[in-house]
């Protein structure tokens, strides 16, 4: 016989039930674009080739240290708002709303557009996030923290962009 696994648990936060509930699956969708956000960018890093190595392979670095922390503010939401984080690989891997990437991205160049298009997506999902937190679910603190990814995301991007050469 199954147990239902409880995914709601008691806290004396003041919103509504059924607007933490909605705010912790999303919290949750999140999470996974955040956790495989952060293994693409080091997929890219530790395996980028070509003349633009080192200041690439830095970069990737840079960017994946910023989003790693976004991983436990996201998950630490989710459990403020009396939620259950789903946060391990495989979750992730099932729940991610990023596109794979690609095991022969090595080409420098290639791995900007790579890691550019991942960025693009995932600042999308935050600034969405802002608004569907904010906006419609009423939760300011959460919106605040979709806010400050999604600056620091839009500060990556930019880095990264920089590498494309006026391409798109």
């Amino acid at each position: 016989m199954a147990t239902k696994t409880r995914t709601m648990f008691d806290t004396r936060n003041d919103l509504p039930l059924e607007s933490r509930e909605k705010l912790v699956e999303l919290l949750n969708a999140r999470l996974a674009d955040t956790l495989d956000l952060y293994s693409q960018v080091k997929q890219a890093h530790w395996n980028v080739k070509g003349p633009n190595f080192i200041q690439l392979h830095e970069l990737y670095d840079m960017v994946a240290e910023t989003v790693l922390p976004f991983v436990d503010e996201i998950a630490e939401r989710a459990t403020a708002l009396g939620g259950l984080a789903t946060g391990t690989v495989r979750m992730a891997a099932e729940a991610t709303s990023l596109d794979e990437y690609p095991l022969d991205g090595t080409d420098g160049q290639e791995t900007v557009q790579l890691v550019a298009d991942r960025l693009a997506a995932y600042g999308a999902a935050a600034r969405e996030a802002i608004d569907t937190t904010g906006e419609e679910l009423g939760d300011m603190d959460t919106a605040d923290l979709f806010t400050d990814i999604s600056r620091a995301i839009d500060k990556h991007l930019w880095f990264v962009e920089t590498h494309l050469n006026g391409e798109r």
